[in-house]
């Protein structure tokens, strides 16, 4: 599945994904005022103004372990998420590092200014956009409890591979210990990049956001 940044002549930026091998591909759209979505026969548009929150997180799966992961809530809209890959076959899920973070860029910006204050010879508007919250990383009830048990299993780890060298198993130690340092590689990455904060629309984190 390809992402473009633009419409040919249309000037709108756009981004497509699979999420899943046996779902349809999501089509995301950025008009002047809002965002628009379709996914096989439905279809949807959401006001900048009418957006709530915005969530950025680093969400790696079996077959890619580099995938970024927007979510976005609105006033009485469902939530609506978008990943940095695309499904094309039963073992491929292709990257799209570049597409993604141009759209996400573009789309914070949007955001952030339709929910700027008005200038002050301008008529108030008829009514206030509501506050829009910028999450980086997991919810903290998802992460700090993740954190606990990686250090338990680490713990867990250790212990195995301090028994195995004091009973001369070292070929065993050696095994838990090359899993150790994958298990180190992988979580220390994850944690690391999801660890849960706010940030500006201006401002993006950049281990969430490729391409920047």
């Amino acid at each position: 599945m390809t992402a473009d940044d633009a419409d040919a002549g249309g000037g709108e930026p756009r981004y497509a994904c699979k999420p899943s091998l046996m779902g349809a591909t999501w089509e995301f759209r950025l008009r002047p005022d809002a965002l628009e979505w379709r996914s096989g026969g439905r279809h949807g548009r959401i006001p900048y103004g009418r957006i709530t929150r915005v969530r950025l997180s680093f969400r790696p799966v079996t077959m890619q372990t580099r995938r970024f992961l927007t979510e976005v809530w609105s006033t009485g809209m469902p939530r609506l998420s978008f990943a940095s890959t695309s499904w094309r076959s039963l073992v491929d899920q292709a990257a799209q590092d570049e597409a993604y973070g141009a759209f996400v860029r573009e789309l914070h910006r949007r955001i952030a200014a339709a929910h700027a204050d008005p200038p002050a010879h301008s008529p108030p508007p008829p009514s206030r956009a509501p506050e829009v919250v910028f999450d980086a990383g997991s919810p903290p009830l998802i992460y700090w409890p993740g954190v606990a048990v990686s250090a338990v299993v680490a713990l867990g780890l250790t212990a195995l591979i301090v028994r195995a060298l004091q009973t001369g198993q070292f070929a065993g130690a050696a095994v838990v210990g090359g899993f150790f340092g994958l298990f180190l590689w992988q979580s220390g990455g994850y944690f690391r990049r999801n660890r849960p904060a706010r940030y500006r629309p201006d401002a993006l984190p950049d281990d969430l956001v490729p391409g920047g």
